[in-house]
């Protein structure tokens, strides 16, 4: 029995010594980088730029850029340390993509924003896990942000500020290396659905454009970026979110559950939620949720009507109580 328990004490001791070398090695590797390697149709990529292309980017880019990109001071796109992020992802800012050519995206080709975009690795191999890649975002949707970030939008005016190197926690090292590795380029284009077909069309707009599914599932650690639907907790709510102030704010259950969800919502309500940030159940819906203006009924209604068809989960999140 005594050598027994000496050889199980052994092999604990080898398990947790190999345990304590790979996140050694994981920590001094931090996030990896990547050989850069976008194909050769991307080299001459000019996307249109269009008045209506330029719309649609910047409607798209006011609720999935802005929020993240903008300098709260100044407005401009020049990024901001992301207090919201997790505490244990560690001090994260958000890049510059203004036009400036040194600290900016003005050197970049229409090419390498769209390699971006999709993979979110940089020109020199460096890859963002904080963004990490928009893998189902229609083709004509990444143009059309590409397009909005060429034009002569304020915001988007040369500014040379720069935030320090992002100092990423183990955790965001660990996941780097694991599960959110850069997504694929997509083996063929990426249409939008047609807008008759409203349950595909709201599962694009919810999943692969304006990414609902990473704040409403259980946590932005046990999400799946590949297979959206495999998330934990998949549109059950409960992230632990952050507002400005550090506060913990949880993201709400919106699957269909009557009690616990949205299951009694009518059309008109849901559509007062998001477009405008009201709560059925009274007062309004606080950050990281934020109104989104720009969206039109008949994209809510596809939304809602993919919602019909998430999986039900209840789950009876508290609702945040602001401290004044």
């Amino acid at each position: 029995m005594k050598r027994l328990f000496k050889i199980l004490a052994y092999l604990l001791g080898a398990v947790v010594t190999l345990a304590a070398m790979a996140a050694a090695f994981i920590h001094f590797k931090g996030v990896p980088t990547y050989e850069y390697q976008p194909p050769a149709e991307l080299k001459d990529l000019q996307v249109p730029r269009d008045s209506m292309a330029v719309a649609q980017g910047a409607k798209i880019a006011s609720m999935l850029c802005k929020e993240c990109h903008k300098d709260f001071n100044t407005g401009k796109m020049t990024g901001h340390i992301m207090t919201d992020m997790p505490k244990e992802f560690g001090v994260v800012a958000s890049l510059n993509i203004t036009q400036d050519k040194t600290h900016g995206i003005g050197n970049w080709t229409d090419g390498e924003l769209y390699y971006y975009l999709r993979r979110s690795i940089r020109k020199d191999g460096r890859y963002n896990p904080i963004m990490g890649g928009y893998s189902f975002m229609a083709d004509k949707d990444i143009h059309a942000i590409i397009a909005w970030l060429r034009s002569d939008d304020p915001s988007l005016a040369p500014d040379p500020k720069e935030y320090p190197e992002n100092k990423y926690n183990f955790l965001v090292k660990f996941l780097a290396n694991t599960v959110f590795t850069p997504p694929a380029l997509p083996a063929a284009p990426v249409l939008i659905p047609d807008s008759t077909n409203k349950v595909a069309l709201g599962k694009y707009l919810a999943d692969g454009l304006y990414g609902c599914y990473p704040c409403h599932c259980a946590d932005f650690k046990t999400m799946d970026t590949k297979v959206p639907e495999r998330s934990v907790g998949y549109y059950g709510g409960g992230n632990p979110m952050l507002n400005y102030e550090g506060e913990t704010v949880p993201s709400a259950n919106i699957t269909m559950d009557k009690e616990t969800g949205i299951g009694n919502w009518t059309i008109e309500q849901f559509r007062e939620a998001v477009k405008f940030g009201k709560n059925p159940k009274g007062g309004p819906l606080y950050y990281p949720m934020f109104p989104h203006t720009s969206l039109t009924d008949n994209e809510l209604d596809a939304i809602y009507a993919f919602l019909q068809t998430v999986p039900v989960i209840k789950n009876d999140v508290a609702r945040y109580k602001p401290k004044d």
